[in-house]
């Protein structure tokens, strides 16, 4: 069996091995975090379980601004500790774990003051270039005025004096996050999604496992583990909860909302950061794209929905709008997502200020929380919850290794980029699609080209979504772990944020695809494509909302594609 796959198959097997085995590690959550956590753990030698209510990365590992980044603005806050991780985090992701999915990206950043400004921010990029900002990615690069707008003539003239070239880098988020589940999967952890915890097991005063429900076909089972690990991120209080604990710490959910345009609405070649008056905003470049965001609001309506306003929208545009020299309008937005960050929120003021770091706590014996941090240092989070967790763990508890654990398909990478125009011209496709392929899938490829041996039809287009071909769809069933339409429209691909159809168009012919690895019936089929073209009508209805309030009750009118999904049990 491939133990990274996840089929639907497997997805049977792993139910058998969930209610049958005993478990080290327990995982709750499938966002980058938990899926972290089980890399983690099962690259220490331990027997690993990871259980998610939804999807993988459906929270927010799908819905961030998909950078690998040092936090630049931190520097500012003399966060150097932070930085400093970030960016031995970020290298790490580009030359060794994940150069498929990893890529260095530039900004520039538009000067417009005179005299202080430049040698001010020169010096926070020096520190940022020497703490390892410059190590596989070029240093920065002071330009003229008239330079900064060779590289962005898309800026007004009188928007900036000069500017400042810098690299970081980019992901898709939830591709990322995708593969390090299934490169957990692949060392042994079982990992099972639309698996919701319903309950905690004790033996007196310590969680020995949890009661699980399949929320497709609502049956359940218990699974026994020495140690339980709450990775839920802005669900952390409410598992919390559950399990009957008192929480070391709190979660604050924080809304960020990105608006995508077509990329010849910004005549640019580099990305662009500007300062606001909270924070910064990014202008970040996305294949055919740009992402604009983000905002930052408190949340507290639903969690597992986070709806952008028209005021959201609305402040993105007004201040990217302040140095374009054509403003963008709402007429040039393709897609909107909305994403909440879990910050730290303490009982006290000295607690409070974690909500840029992470926490990790033994709320009781045999259960840890981690929460709070960035996605950026999702792999040195993960270490810390099993660090945490051996307290819990019989037997000596292996150092972590995932520093020296390539992800699934970064071995062979590079080769195969090389070899592109041969790869193409075996299968039939353009190498400029075969190298599109393997930065979403490296060297996995060849499970993609093997699907379609029988198929030849499967490289062709997805018709209304032509960046994608027809076997990724069946291959985010067969290998990949969707069960439904929205996962694989939203997650396993873009297409709802990257098209203004926002996957409608193509709903049948995908349904149809994914159907059939998963045997659905026709009826299932159309269930499917109106569940999704409902998420997609409440979405746009709530962008035209005022507030949260009101965006929230338009969202939340779209049904579940998850059945016998439930809320936490407060």
């Amino acid at each position: 069996m491939n133990e990274a796959k996840l089929g639907p198959a497997e997805r049977e097997i792993a139910w058998g091995r969930l209610g049958e085995e005993s478990f080290d590690v327990v995982v709750v959550g499938g966002g980058v975090v938990g899926a972290g956590v089980a890399l983690d753990a099962v690259t220490r030698g331990l027997r690993v379980a990871l259980v998610e209510a939804r999807d993988v990365a459906s929270g927010t590992s799908s819905r961030s601004s998909k950078l690998f980044h040092g936090g630049l603005r931190y520097l500012e806050q003399l966060e150097f500790g932070l930085v400093r991780e970030a960016l031995r985090e970020r290298e790490l992701m580009l030359t060794r774990l994940a150069p498929h999915l990893v890529k260095p990206v530039s900004f520039l950043y538009p000067l417009k003051h005179r005299l202080w400004e430049r040698p001010y921010t020169a010096a926070g990029l020096v520190l940022y270039d020497t703490m390892g900002g410059a190590r596989s990615v070029p240093g920065q690069k002071h330009v003229t005025r008239a330079g900064a707008l060779r590289m962005a003539p898309a800026l007004k003239r009188d928007a900036l004096i000069g500017g400042i070239r810098y690299f970081d880098a980019q992901s898709d988020d939830a591709r990322h996050t995708l593969t390090v589940a299934r490169t957990a999967a692949h060392y042994g952890a079982v990992v099972r999604m639309s698996t919701q915890v319903v309950e905690f097991l004790r033996e007196a005063d310590r969680v020995c496992g949890v009661r699980v429900r399949d929320v497709e076909d609502g049956r359940e089972t218990e699974i026994h583990g020495d140690v339980v690990i709450n990775c839920t991120g802005v669900w952390t209080d409410e598992l919390q909860r559950l399990s009957g604990s008192r929480g070391r710490f709190r979660v604050r959910s924080s809304k960020g909302v990105h608006i995508v345009v077509p990329r010849d609405r910004i005549v640019s070649e580099t990305g662009i950061i500007l300062r606001t008056e909270k924070s910064v905003l990014f202008v970040i470049p996305w294949r055919n794209h740009w992402i604009v965001g983000t905002t930052d609001t408190d949340w507290q309506l639903d969690l597992a929905h986070p709806a952008a306003t028209r005021a959201d929208i609305d402040y993105l545009l007004d201040h990217v709008n302040t140095v374009l020299a054509t403003p963008l309008t709402h007429d040039d937005i393709e897609g909107v997502y909305a994403g909440l960050r879990p910050l730290l929120a303490g009982e006290s003021e000295e607690t409070s200020k974690l909500s840029r770091e992470h926490a990790v706590a033994r709320v009781a014996p045999g259960f840890v929380a981690i929460a709070g941090g960035k996605y950026t240092t999702y792999r040195v989070m993960a270490a810390d919850a099993v660090n945490a967790a051996g307290a819990d763990l019989p037997g000596r508890l292996q150092p972590s290794i995932t520093d020296q654990v390539p992800l699934l398909g970064a071995d062979g990478y590079h080769a195969l980029v090389n070899q592109a125009d041969h790869l193409g011209a075996q299968v039939g496709l353009h190498p400029y699609r075969v190298r599109h392929l393997l930065d979403r899938y490296g060297s996995l490829i060849h499970e993609l080209f093997a699907l379609a041996t029988d198929r030849p039809e499967l490289l062709r287009p997805i018709e209304h979504a032509p960046d994608y071909l027809a076997v990724e769809a069946v291959y985010a069933a067969s290998h990949e772990g969707a069960l439904h339409l929205e996962d694989v429209l939203a997650r396993r691909t873009r297409i709802s944020i990257e098209y203004p159809h926002r996957g409608v168009d193509c709903a049948e012919q995908v349904a149809q695809l994914i159907g059939h690895v998963l045997g659905w019936t026709p009826e299932t089929i159309a269930h499917e494509v109106q569940l999704y073209t409902a998420r997609v009508t409440a979405e746009r209805d709530s962008q035209t909302q005022p507030n949260d309030e009101a965006a929230d009750a338009r969202r939340t009118t779209a049904p579940e594609p998850r059945p016998r999904l439930t809320q936490p049990i407060g």
